[in-house]
């Protein structure tokens, strides 16, 4: 046969105390050291004692790319004869990391049960996908065989690595991004691998099955939600060529450049394939035409729809692109076959978080008493830039908590101090009162410190609010098993200064979600469509931050009925009002978004907005009665001296009608009437002792401690007055008889129960009351309706069961 080929044989086993005897038995597996100095490796004295090193000397150790350091030696006994002791410094300056060498990494499953034939002085390249960040993403390894020139690897086969790595152009990285660094979306993980790494890994898999493999993935969501990360850590686990573009960094002023920048970008992705386009902000240069004013966006999109088009069918180039506005990008982009799917990498759940606070947290110093699962559940909304931000304060209290036992003017920092440093959880509780999640910054309000017990009566409002707003995100598994989706909705009307507001502030306060307060009129602008936009923009930033409670105060002033609004700028309270109702019936039961409005003026308010499904609740805040009165003044007074021969219960008497802002102006009354006396008496304290001859010590002797009196609480009631007038309260009664039927039931004088008498047969078909009697006693059904229900009912027996029978609520 020509030229001749000789069959490689295998290196046989017999070869293996021969080989092992070549291993430098300087070359050792690296191990998590003891304690944390940094001129300090530990080895087995067997080890030492084979290398003729003593207890003490000093060493040269030589790590990765020719990275080399000093340090002493120090035996241990419980190690390994084949491992050494590094602590985490040592490693990073070796470029080195804990575990096996770099046969078991590389070598072995490369070799593992192939058979492979090699010649010495190859060179052959291995695929490190999937590994630690320590190791690149392929090795050259120089191969010796012996005894011949050819052989084929074997299971059985000993190879032995010695020498120095071949040198890289390329530095290093430490700190790439793994898939083991992200958090909080391992649905969407799933998506993007199967998006990004099927294509670039098995491009067979879609030829075999006649398709073309995706071409582009579109992530999008909140600022911080980790889009740039995740492109980051695919391109690094799947070993593929990165190439970043910034959207803003295309543009160029020079006409024609921006688009040139964009084919060189495509052009070295292809030479470079497999390989992954990341664009950043991808919104910045992809507009939608319609609405750009410059000719050079246009003509920018048009370019990039062109490279996405051109690009080629094995799929070997895939397109991320990152925005938290995808609704701005054109709509030619989003088709399929250039950005085959969008995935939302949305604000992260309960698990989610606690998945994202281990990673964070991983490489802190923590104290025993941190419990991650509770910081998770009280960050409701906040995405993974949130949570780092939210460890990274922790740790500066705990540094804060420190300045005191540290000298800044010292190089260094004394040792026991640095080991006495641990994050706690109330350095954690105290760094959440200064996050909040990034989404609602604009939004978000200062919470007050209000309590339930700070409000007087209303027992069964707090109840109310407590059951709608606490028990869904508290016991959201009893909605599922009951198949009902918790109330939506509240609406707080009553006179002015009852306490509507403060009621809205005990909720921001006790309940565990975030809380935006929202003013009416701030939502109103003069610009076209504007206001609209403000109404969506606030639900969408609740929506992301939810469980979110949002709080519209002075509802009346955006929640008008719609027809009346001639001449207001072609009807925009009509269509912020729309924009309104639409977004209220648009969250969804999963969302947890609760909806709270105040209003003084309900009958102003459109009847579409207080139905079922939007505002559930309509609850009425009165004005205060005889222990509520009691309760508001005991509260303004409590840091006030009140002299003791004051009753508080014969005030609350006396202020029958008056709400709770008119108690607080009585109270200010009767405090302004006692300063004004203890300032006339002071001047005239001073006037008698001659206020130029006495000295600090007699001044102070005559400063008498005033109090409120009788007499200054009937300075204030003969000022105060009842801002609620009867006019008012029919008005609202008015209203409470149109939407609330119990109170309609009690105010015709009956009993507000309704007695229902169920069929004995559960299976009974019949309709209507065919099989039972329906007893309403009161107002709710008059005398008169009775009798036509127990006639109707009579009729139903003789008629028998029937398929359908309805009654109308007035019983006709």
């Amino acid at each position: 046969m020509a030229g001749g080929i000789r069959r490689p044989q295998s290196v046989p086993a017999e070869k293996k105390e021969e080989s092992q005897k070549k291993r430098s038995p300087n070359r050792l597996i690296v191990e998590e050291a003891i304690n944390d100095d940094n001129s300090v490796v530990a080895l087995n004295p067997a080890k030492m004692e084979e290398l003729q090193i003593f207890r003490g000397d000093t060493v040269l150790l030589k790590g990765k790319m020719r990275h080399d350091t000093v340090c002493v030696v120090l035996a241990d006994q419980d190690l390994d004869e084949g491992k050494i002791r590094l602590n985490k410094v040592v490693r990073k300056n070796l470029r080195v990391k804990l575990g096996g060498n770099l046969f078991d990494i590389y070598l072995k499953p490369y070799f593992m049960e192939a058979y492979r034939p090699v010649r010495k002085g190859d060179l052959f390249l291995v695929r490190g996908g999937f590994r630690p960040v320590e190791f690149k993403e392929s090795l050259k390894i120089v191969v010796g065989v012996d005894p011949g020139e050819f052989c084929i690897v074997a299971p059985d086969t000993v190879i032995h690595c010695e020498g120095d790595p071949v040198k890289r152009e390329e530095e290093e990285r430490l700190d790439e991004v793994g898939y083991d660094d992200i958090g909080g979306c391992r649905k969407q993980m799933a998506q993007i691998r199967e998006m990004i790494e099927l294509p670039l890994r098995h491009p067979t898999l879609f030829k075999t099955l006649g398709v073309k493999p995706p071409r582009g993935v579109l992530l999008y969501g909140p600022p911080g939600s980790g889009k740039t990360l995740i492109a980051k850590a695919v391109a690094n686990e799947t070993g593929a060529f990165f190439f970043l573009i910034n959207g803003p960094e295309v543009m160029s002023k020079m006409a024609g450049e921006a688009e040139s920048n964009l084919r060189r970008a495509f052009e070295e992705a292809e030479k470079n394939a497999p390989a992954i386009i990341f664009i950043d902000e991808i919104d910045s240069i992809a507009p939608k035409r319609e609405k750009t004013n410059g000719e050079v966006e246009r003509r920018v999109v048009s370019q990039l729809l062109t490279l996405m088009d051109g690009l080629k069918g094995r799929g070997q180039v895939v397109v991320i692109g990152a925005t938290n506005r995808q609704n701005s990008i054109d709509p030619a982009l989003r088709r399929f076959g250039r950005f085959d799917r969008e995935i939302d990498i949305g604000v992260p759940d309960d698990n989610g978080r606690l998945e994202i606070l281990r990673i964070h947290t991983r490489n802190m110093k923590l104290a025993n008493d941190v419990k991650l699962e509770e910081l998770a559940a009280n960050t409701h909304g906040f995405v993974g830039a949130d949570l780092a931000q939210l460890c990274t304060e922790a740790a500066l209290s705990c540094i804060r908590e420190k300045m005191d036992l540290i000298d800044l003017e010292d190089d260094t920092i004394d040792a026991q101090v640095l080991n006495s440093m641990a994050v706690t959880q109330e350095h954690f509780t105290s760094a959440l009162q200064c996050c909040n999640p990034s989404s609602l910054r604009e939004t978000v309000v200062e919470v007050p410190n209000v309590k339930w017990d700070d409000i007087g009566g209303l027992e069964d409002v707090k109840r109310n609010l407590q059951e709608m707003i606490l028990y869904p995100i508290d016991h959201p598994e009893k909605y599922e098993k009951f198949g009902m989706s918790p109330s939506r909705g509240v609406l707080f009307y009553g006179p002015p200064g009852c306490g509507k507001t403060l009621l809205a502030k005990a909720v921001a306060s006790e309940c565990s979600a975030n809380f935006v307060s929202i003013k009416g009129p701030e939502l109103l602008t003069m610009w076209f469509g504007e206001s609209e936009a403000n109404v969506r923009e606030v639900f969408d930033k609740a929506r992301a931050a939810s469980p979110c409670v949002l709080f519209f105060d002075e509802l009346d002033s955006i929640g008008t009925q719609r027809g009346n609004s001639l001449g207001d700028a072609g009807g925009a309270g009509d269509r912020v009002m729309n924009q309104m109702l639409t977004e209220i019936d648009g969250v969804g039961p999963m969302k947890n978004l609760f909806f709270i409005g105040a209003t003084n003026r309900p009958e102003l308010l459109d009847e579409a907005l207080l139905r079922p499904g939007r505002l559930d609740q309509l609850i009425y805040i009165p004005l205060p009665d005889l222990p509520a009165r009691i309760s508001i003044l005991q509260a303004t007074l409590r840091k006030a001296p009140v002299a003791k021969n004051v009753p508080v219960p014969f005030l609350a008497q006396k202020t029958a009608g008056f709400s709770g802002a008119d108690l607080a102006e009585l109270c200010q009354r009767a405090a302004k009437a006692a300063i004004r006396d203890a300032i006339a008496a002071e001047e005239l304290a001073q006037v008698n002792a001659g206020a130029d001859e006495m000295d600090a010590e007699e001044e102070e002797k005559t400063d008498i401690v005033y109090e409120i009196t009788r007499k200054h609480f009937e300075e204030g009631l003969a000022g105060a007055r009842r801002s609620v007038s009867q006019t008012d309260l029919t008005k609202y009664d008015n209203f409470r008889m149109k939407f609330d039927p119990l109170y309609k039931s009690q105010a015709a004088g009956g009993e507000t129960q309704v007695l229902i008498e169920w069929p004995d047969d559960a299976n009974d078909a019949s309709g209507g009351v065919s099989s039972g009697t329906l007893d309403v006693s009161g107002g709710i059904l008059g005398k008169t309706q009775s009798k036509k229900l127990k006639r109707r009912a009579s009729v139903a027996e003789r008629r028998g069961p029937q398929e359908h029978s309805f009654l109308t609520r007035d019983g006709r």
